[in-house]
């Protein structure tokens, strides 16, 4: 597995930020039935820059705390079946290391900031959800319906809680 860590306003977080996100990532790899080598980027960003992307990419002109760039279309979340079809799975494997591309994550640091004081926990605990949540849209989960927002949050919950990464953390 390979976490491609872009850190480009040198944020310095009080916590040990790749250690804790690595935890993250392979916990919902363990949830997910993802055995797969895998390849992530995960990048920190401000409110401006995120809001540029947002508003590029999703056509929302504010800052927003987290953005995931799938590169699977899954059938069904979490439906690795899907790289059986030859087309996609060489789109998405990297010959060399043998690492499914799995996209990127882009976090406002700004924003995690201001949630975490807000819902009262630590930014560690906040990056932690955060990319917990971008993972599983990175692995074909959305929150569109009352239904699809309950699974995401369940599933959030637990992998926050296996790894003890409480609001109190």
């Amino acid at each position: 597995m390979t976490i491609d860590f872009q850190n480009e306003l040198d944020y310095n977080f009080e916590f040990e930020y790749e250690k804790d996100i690595e935890a993250v990532v392979l916990e919902v790899l363990k949830t997910e039935n993802c055995d797969l080598d895998i390849y992530v980027s995960v990048s920190f960003t401000n409110n401006e820059k995120i809001q540029k992307i947002n508003r590029e990419f999703r056509n929302i002109d504010s800052p927003t705390d987290v953005l995931s760039f799938p590169m699977i279309d899954y059938r069904l979340p979490a439906d690795f079946s899907v790289l059986s079809d030859p087309e996609v799975k060489f789109s998405v494997l990297d010959m060399e290391t043998n690492e499914y591309n799995l996209g990127d994550i882009i976090i406002s640091v700004d924003r995690a900031k201001a949630q975490a004081l807000e819902y009262g926990h630590s930014l560690r605990r906040e990056i932690c959800f955060l990319v917990a949540h971008s993972m599983l849209h990175l692995l074909g989960y959305d929150h569109m319906t009352d239904e699809e927002r309950v699974v995401m949050e369940d599933k959030q919950s637990k992998i926050l809680e296996n790894l003890k990464i409480t609001r109190e953390a």
